[in-house]
């Protein structure tokens, strides 16, 4: 026997007309739920509809309804016995439909009628046409829809004269008769951007800089041909200037790498700084070494 998911709400069945002996049916709408009592004995279409309601208390309660009935103007027994199995589950009456004998019950219910043809299916409630509503520009727009409108003017005024909308530069006033050629100018090297923890084993290599906003762990691997920028705790292998730029830089907030490299320095973590307090540090190259100075006095190096 195969279980549902625990704490999966089941809706309870809706009667669409159709199933055989069912005195009262409930018919779901988008606005509510329809209770049909029409061509049926209204005693026990009440019993089936009051079965019905307990068995999905919560489900139907605070809900609206519309009650169909036939050309029969139901007794008043029945119109309390209706009320009271609605009432007691916060069921809100939402309109009464039925013959004109069925106009009393309605007033006797506090509800409003409307007169229907035995058979046909409850009207759907009419919506409101949508009001247009007049929207004022600010002083600012109306600036700013000027602009925009004088713009669009001197572009056709432009065409007009034959003028295209982008001017172009006159080569004879710079004096010159050709265009400047063009060359090849070699980007800039990019910036990797990592957010989150690096954890052992793993690596970031770039041709560039690097930037991570988290931890580095012991045994990950940050590789940059440019500086590398740890917002967290640099606890791993980290190279910098990889291409033999010793003047990059390496900073973090916490600089505690296991191995160090700037271009063709070398260093590793000493005893000495173990004990020390975490604060931000950057390392640099003097004199062929690695040296490692607060952020703060970065400046005077």
């Amino acid at each position: 026997m195969r279980k549902g998911f625990a704490g999966a709400r089941r809706e309870p069945a809706v009667d669409d007309g159709t199933s055989e002996g069912v005195s009262a049916l409930l018919r779901g709408r988008s606005w509510g739920i329809e209770v049909a009592l029409d061509g049926v004995d209204l005693g026990d279409a009440l019993a089936e509809l009051e079965s019905k309601l307990s068995a999905a208390e919560a489900f139907y309660r605070d809900c609206e309804a519309t009650l169909r009935f036939g050309e029969t103007a139901p007794s008043a027994s029945e119109l309390l016995r209706l009320q009271a199995l609605l009432s007691g589950r916060n069921i809100s009456i939402r309109r009464v439909l039925g013959g004109a004998a069925i106009a009393a019950a309605a007033e006797a219910l506090g509800a409003p009628f409307e007169e229907s043809v035995l058979g046909a299916p409850a009207p759907s409630p009419r919506r409101e046409p949508r009001r247009s509503r007049v929207v004022e520009l600010s002083e600012s727009a109306r600036s700013l829809k000027a602009d925009f409108d004088g713009a669009r003017a001197d572009i056709a005024s432009r065409r007009r004269a034959g003028e295209t909308s982008v001017r172009r530069l006159d080569l004879k006033r710079l004096g010159g008769d050709e265009a400047p050629a063009l060359r090849l100018v070699e980007a800039a090297p990019g910036t990797l951007y990592h957010v989150g923890t690096l954890r052992g084993g793993q690596s970031l290599q770039q041709i560039g800089n690097i930037v991570v906003v988290g931890d580095v762990n012991p045994g990950a691997e940050l590789i940059a041909s440019g500086d590398i920028l740890v917002f967290g705790r640099l606890a791993g292998v980290a190279h910098a200037g990889a291409q033999g730029d010793s003047e990059a830089r390496v900073r973090a907030l916490e600089l505690a790498p296991t191995q160090l490299r700037i271009a063709t320095a070398i260093a590793a973590e000493s005893s000495a700084r173990r004990g020390k307090k975490a604060e931000p540090e950057t390392a640099c190259v003097r004199d062929g070494k690695i040296v490692v100075v607060p952020c703060s006095k970065e400046e005077s190096w």
